[in-house]
């Protein structure tokens, strides 16, 4: 992957960059970059989810109570 970019911004996104710019003191290039980062944070998820406090069982499955497979017909 490259490392430089080329992107169109809207009005409403220029301006914003603009104000901050002026607001932080920054480059537009670290407010790209710090804006990415921050995205990734929070959108990209490393790895499966899993439920806290889930423990291994007699019968050696991890999931047993978040796998659905595993809970079919429970409680019939």
């Amino acid at each position: 992957m490259r490392s430089t970019i080329q992107a169109r911004l809207d009005e409403r996104s220029q301006k914003a960059l603009g104000k901050l710019v002026n607001q932080l003191g920054w480059s537009p290039s670290r407010v790209v970059r710090e804006g990415l980062r921050l995205l990734a944070v929070c959108t990209l998820r490393a790895g499966r989810r899993e439920i806290v406090g889930l423990g291994r069982f007699a019968s050696g499955l991890r999931d047993l109570g978040s796998n659905k497979k595993h809970l079919r017909g429970f409680g019939r």
